[in-house]
């Protein structure tokens, strides 16, 4: 009975969330693409302060949020082409140590600007002239903790698009046996966010490269329907990630990184599984460093849970967890026996794609830019194919295995 109700309770969340979207995606598609011109913009040092003029083919909707840790600016566009955008012509202030454009979510372009100390928005202005419309900013000093008590994500950062044709259906129970095993494989990072880098090796590259590869390597097994959540090096949020997989009725998540470590060793692959505490300070710097990806492009998912929410996932955890477990416990033993893992191959932490409560997520890192070998492995693609072969099996042992409790409950 609880699980029914629960369902319900999901249902209608659900249904008001596709509602709500469908009428934000209605009225950003009146809004015609934008072109940005950074010949005509420029971010430079008044005094002290720091001026944005950014030249714009027509006016067009905007929104400004700082965030802490690291300090930076986000503005978001419906909608802006960044085609062409000389980011290093266009910031030459002082108080700005970088810029970053692209695209953040269908229908929303975003600016991140990173700070170089604590600056407060005083003016923001979009006006209209011949050519166009030009987006004015004035940034002014002020101290640190005026600034870090004002940054944060808005409450309407979820901008998630769906097309208006979407059809809304209730969450879906685990269907084991009854048609191909959905799969949704979430190649990490991509466009404004390029991930661990190493000799010019990138982790959002080489991530999406073995995401084609395995699933290649699915599709011709036959029992799997594979989706990928970004196809290209762009940027996807990290709540659009889990989104994409709820659009695809996904049965199991994948979400494939290969980190870099700034101190010390490491080697191998390693299975994570969410945790609210992470399983060593390790597991925890790379928790945050995965989630900074999110933080950097202005969408911080740690403060969107109410507490009625908080029970509703904790009590659907209860019956996705021990699923889980033993999906990482599947996808360790066919790595260790065929590519080789980590000397503590199985961890816990804080990932935010880790955290959908109905659906198995498990986030594997493939080994570490940092360490030369696995850079040597990562790069060739004999070791990806028996890395994706070990993958495809341990999919095929963790859903017989499903199966098998699931018909012997049933008795």
């Amino acid at each position: 009975m609880r699980a029914l109700i629960l369902k319900a309770i999901l249902a209608l969340v659900l249904t008001f969330g596709l509602l709500t979207l469908r009428a934000e995606a209605q009225t950003s598609a009146m809004t015609a693409l934008a072109r940005a011109n950074s010949e005509e913009s420029a971010l430079v040092d008044q005094g002290d302060s720091v001026e944005m003029m950014l030249r714009v083919s027509q006016p067009v909707p905007f929104r400004i949020f700082t965030l802490d840790e690291p300090r930076r600016m986000v503005v978001d566009f419906s909608e802006v082409d960044w085609t062409g955008f000389d980011t290093d012509a266009f910031d030459t202030a002082s108080g700005v140590s970088a810029v970053r454009v692209g695209g953040f979510t269908p229908g929303w372009s975003r600016m991140v600007i990173d700070l170089a100390g604590p600056y407060a928005l005083v003016h923001a202005q979009m006006s209209r002239d011949e050519n166009g419309a030009v987006l004015t900013l004035n940034l002014d000093p002020t101290e640190a903790d005026e600034f870090a008590l004002h940054a944060g994500t808005p409450p309407d950062a979820q901008l998630v698009r769906r097309n208006s044709d979407d059809t809304t259906s209730a969450p879906r129970s685990a269907r084991f046996g009854e048609g191909p095993l959905r799969v949704v494989l979430d190649p990490g990072h991509g466009g404004i966010d390029p991930g661990a880098e190493r000799e010019d090796v990138k982790e959002a590259d080489i991530m999406l490269t073995f995401a084609r590869e395995l699933e290649d390597v699915l599709n011709r097994a036959g029992r799997f329907e594979v989706t990928l959540t970004r196809t290209a090096d762009v940027f996807v949020p990290l709540e659009t990630r889990i989104s994409l997989a709820r659009e695809a009725e996904a049965d199991v998540f994948l979400s494939l990184h290969a980190d870099a470590i700034a101190e010390g060793r490491a080697e191998g692959a390693t299975v994570y599984t969410l945790a609210a505490r992470a399983s060593d300070t390790a597991s925890q710097k790379l928790a945050e460093r995965h989630d900074r990806a999110d933080l950097l492009a202005g969408v911080d998912l740690s403060a969107t849970d109410d507490v009625i929410a908080a029970v509703l996932m904790d009590m659907a955890r209860t019956e996705t967890v021990p699923r889980t477990d033993r999906l990482a416990d599947s996808l360790v033993k066919e790595l260790q026996d065929s590519v080789g893992m980590h000397k503590r191959p199985r961890l816990e932490a804080g990932f935010s794609v880790l955290k959908a409560p109905d659906l198995p997520s498990v986030l594997i890192e493939l080994g570490f830019l940092s360490s030369e070998k696995d850079r040597e492995k990562l790069a060739d693609p004999a070791w990806r194919t028996k890395a994706a072969w070990a993958i495809r099996d341990a999919l095929f042992r963790w859903e017989d295995a499903e199966i098998a409790l699931q018909d012997k409950l049933r008795k």
